[in-house]
C-alpha cells in the first residue's frame, strides 16, 4: 500500500496564541488548531464534552410539528409504527425510539424492511403491513428523505409519517406531516451531520423536554447512539462528539442489556474504543441484516433483561457474522480475479462490476475491501427481483452523490452521501452507467487522488513522546471523521538492528532518535523492510500504550516508512 504523505498545515500564530493560553507541548497545540481549536474555551468543550452543550431539538425544522403529532397519537390511543432502515444506524435508531416511547406508551410496534424482498428505505410492503394492521402513524428512522411517491402512496390510505433522516436531501422533500433532516435547505439546525440514530435522539430528547421528562429518560440511550456514529462512519466533531463521548462511556460502565450480550459474546474485555465499536459491535449488528432479517438486531437491542432469548439472539448474531466474513471474502477474491484477467478493467479509474451470484447483503462490504485494494470510486453490483442493485463507496476528495447524480438517468433510484452510496438500475443499463460513470470519474479524478494520502498532523521528536504528552493526546478521543487519530512524523529515524519481519507481512520495529529508542509495530509493511534497513528514514505513526504482563510502555503504532 503506497502513500504521498502530506504535512497538514497550520498557521502558527494561532498555535502560539494557543499555546500560551494552554501552557502544553506546541504539537498538542497545532493538532487542536487544525481540529478549530483556537481558543481556551473552546479546548476546554473539547477535553470535557458536556451534555448541557447539545443543540436544541427545537431548531430543527418540523420538530414541533413531529412532536404535536406523536402526542396526538398517544392523546388519542393510535397505533404507532417504528420503522427503520436495516443496517446498524437504522437498527440503532429504531431501538432508541422504540424503547423510549415504550416506557410509557406500549401501544406500538416496530418494522424493519427486508433487505431481499424490498430493499432499502420505505416500502410499499411496509405502508401495507400498517394499513392491514391499524397503524396511523409511522415514525420513520434513517430513511423516507427521497421517498416521494411512498408517502403519497402512504397519504392515500390515510398513514401520516414523520421521517427521520440524515442522508442528502433531493430536489423535493416528501408531503409528511414532519420531515427531519439537518440537510434541508430550509432548516436552520446548527449541526448538520448527525446519525440517523442521532436525529432519533433529538426526537425522543424534543418529546422528553416539552413533556417534563427526566434527562435519563433519553440519555439512558446514548450507548445506542454511540454505536450508531461510529458504524454510520459520520464525523466526530460538534454534537456528534458530545454523543459518542458519553455515549461511549456508558458502553463500557453500563451499556444496554442487547449491547452488553453482544459485548460478552464477543469477548470484550478491555475498554472500548469508536474503532472497537466499528469492528466488533457494528458488524455483528450488521449481521442480520445483510445475511437474514434485520429484526433479529432490533429484537436484541430492545430487549430489557437477562434471559435465555436474548442470549441467544446475540449467539445468532455472532454466528450469523461469522457466516457474513466468509461470504464476503469468497465474494470480493472472486471479484478480485475479474479485475486481475481484464486489462481492460485494470486500466480504469473506477470499478464497476456485477455478478448476479453476489450476495445483496455483503456487496458494500465487497466494495469497501475493493477500494482498499485498487484506490479507487468503487460499485458492486448483483441481482435482485429482475433488478441490478449495488452499493458504491468512494475516494478522498470526490463526490460519489453527485457522481452518480450525473448517471441517473440510468438508474432506477440511489441515495446516500459523498463517501457511500446505494443505486438500482434495471439490467439493460449496466454498460451504459459503468462507460457513463467512469467519464465522470476520469473528468474529476486526478492521477495524485488515486494514491493514498497520508495526512501528517505534526512532526515530532521521540524526546517529545512522554506519558504527560501520551495522556493529553489520549483525551482527544473518541476518533473519527474529522477527529481523526493524529498521525505524527519523525525524520532522520535509525534501525537499531532489531527491527525484524514478523508473520511474513509486518515489520516489529526497534529504532531510535537522537539516541532515544522506540518500539513499534507495523502491519503490512514487510516490503519496506529496505526502508528501514537504509541508514535514516522517516516514519509516520500513532502513540499508543502496549500492555504486557502488567507492564505498560508507549509504543508506535507505524503506518508507512519513506527515506528522509
Amino acid at each position: 500500500m503506497n502513500y504521498r504523505w502530506k504535512l497538514r498545515e497550520a498557521d502558527p500564530e494561532k498555535v502560539m496564541a494557543l499555546y500560551t493560553e494552554l501552557k502544553i507541548h506546541p504539537a498538542l497545540c497545532r493538532l487542536l488548531v487544525l481540529r478549530g481549536i483556537e481558543t481556551y474555551t473552546e479546548a476546554q468543550k473539547f477535553f470535557r464534552p458536556t451534555l448541557d452543550d447539545l443543540h436544541d431539538p427545537f431548531l430543527m425544522r418540523d420538530m414541533d410539528k413531529a412532536i404535536a403529532r406523536i402526542e396526538l397519537a398517544i392523546a388519542n390511543c393510535e397505533k404507532i409504527l417504528v420503522y427503520g432502515d436495516y443496517d446498524v444506524d437504522g437498527t440503532t435508531s429504531v431501538a432508541v425510539v422504540y424503547s423510549f416511547l415504550y416506557n410509557f406508551y406500549p401501544n406500538l410496534d416496530y418494522y424493519i424492511p427486508n433487505r431481499y424482498t424490498e430493499g432499502y428505505g420505505i416500502s410499499t410492503t411496509g405502508i401495507d403491513f400498517a394499513v392491514a394492521n391499524g397503524f396511523s402513524l409511522i415514525i420513520a428512522l434513517d430513511c423516507g428523505i427521497k421517498s416521494i411517491d411512498k408517502i403519497a402512496y402512504a397519504n392515500e390510505k390515510n398513514i401520516d409519517f414523520i421521517i427521520c433522516d440524515h442522508h442528502t436531501v433531493g430536489d423535493y422533500i416528501p408531503n409528511a406531516v414532519a420531515v427531519l433532516d439537518p440537510k434541508r435547505k430550509d432548516c436552520n439546525y446548527p449541526y448538520k451531520e448527525l446519525s440517523g440514530c442521532g436525529i432519533g435522539f433529538k426526537l425522543i430528547q424534543a418529546y422528553a423536554q416539552k413533556n417534563n421528562l427526566p434527562s435519563e429518560s433519553y440519555t439512558q440511550y446514548l450507548d445506542l447512539v454511540c454505536v450508531s456514529i461510529g458504524s454510520d462512519i459520520v464525523p466526530i466533531d460538534g454534537e456528534n462528539r458530545i454523543l459518542a463521548f458519553h455515549g461511549l462511556h456508558k458502553l463500557n460502565t453500563n451499556p444496554v442489556r442487547g449491547l452488553r450480550q453482544l459485548k460478552e459474546i464477543a469477548g470484550v474485555q478491555k475498554t472500548m474504543s469508536i474503532d472497537d465499536v466499528v469492528f466488533t459491535i457494528g458488524p455483528r449488528i450488521n449481521a442480520a441484516g445483510r445475511m437474514d432479517d434485520a429484526k433479529h438486531a432490533v429484537k436484541l437491542l430492545i430487549s430489557d433483561e437477562i434471559n435465555l432469548e436474548a442470549e441467544e439472539q446475540a449467539y445468532q448474531l455472532n454466528r450469523m457474522n461469522n457466516d457474513r466474513k466468509d461470504l464476503d471474502r469468497s465474494i470480493t477474491a472472486h471479484a478480485l480475479v475479474i479485475i486481475a484477467n481484464d486489462e481492460a478493467l485494470q486500466q480504469r479509474k473506477s470499478t464497476v462490476l456485477f455478478h448476479p451470484d453476489w450476495n445483496k447483503g455483503v456487496v458494500g462490504i465487497v466494495a469497501s475491501r475493493l477500494t482498499e485494494t485498487y484506490y479507487r470510486p468503487t460499485i458492486i453490483m448483483t441481482e435482485a427481483d429482475g433488478k441490478l442493485t449495488g452499493s458504491a463507496r468512494s475516494i478522498k476528495g470526490f463526490d460519489l452523490y453527485d457522481a452518480i447524480d450525473a448517471c441517473s438517468e440510468h438508474l432506477i433510484q440511489f441515495g446516500g452521501h459523498k463517501f457511500a452510496a446505494g443505486l438500482t438500475m434495471h439490467s439493460e443499463n449496466f454498460e451504459a452507467f459503468s462507460q457513463k460513470f467512469e467519464a465522470v470519474v476520469r473528468a474529476n479524478v486526478t492521477d495524485d487522488m488515486l494514491v493514498r494520502e497520508l495526512e501528517i498532523d505534526a512532526e515530532i521528536n521521540f524526546s517529545d513522546i512522554t506519558p504527560k504528552f501520551y495522556n493529553i493526546l489520549k483525551q482527544m478521543a473518541p476518533f473519527g471523521p474529522n477527529n481523526m487519530k493524529p498521525v505524527l512524523m519523525t525524520k532522520g529515524v535509525r534501525d537499531t538492528g532489531w527491527s525484524k519481519i514478523v508473520k511474513e507481512d509486518h515489520i516489529k520495529f526497534s529504532v531510535k532518535h537522537n539516541d532515544v529508542p522506540l518500539n513499534g509495530i507495523g502491519f503490512n509493511l514487510a516490503e519496506k523492510m529496505n526502508v528501514v534497513k537504509s541508514d535514516a528514514f522517516k516514519i509516520a505513526y500513532y502513540v499508543e500504550e502496549n500492555e504486557w504482563n502488567g507492564n505498560v510502555s508507549l509504543q508506535l503504532m507505524v503506518k508507512d516508512v519513506d527515506v528522509s
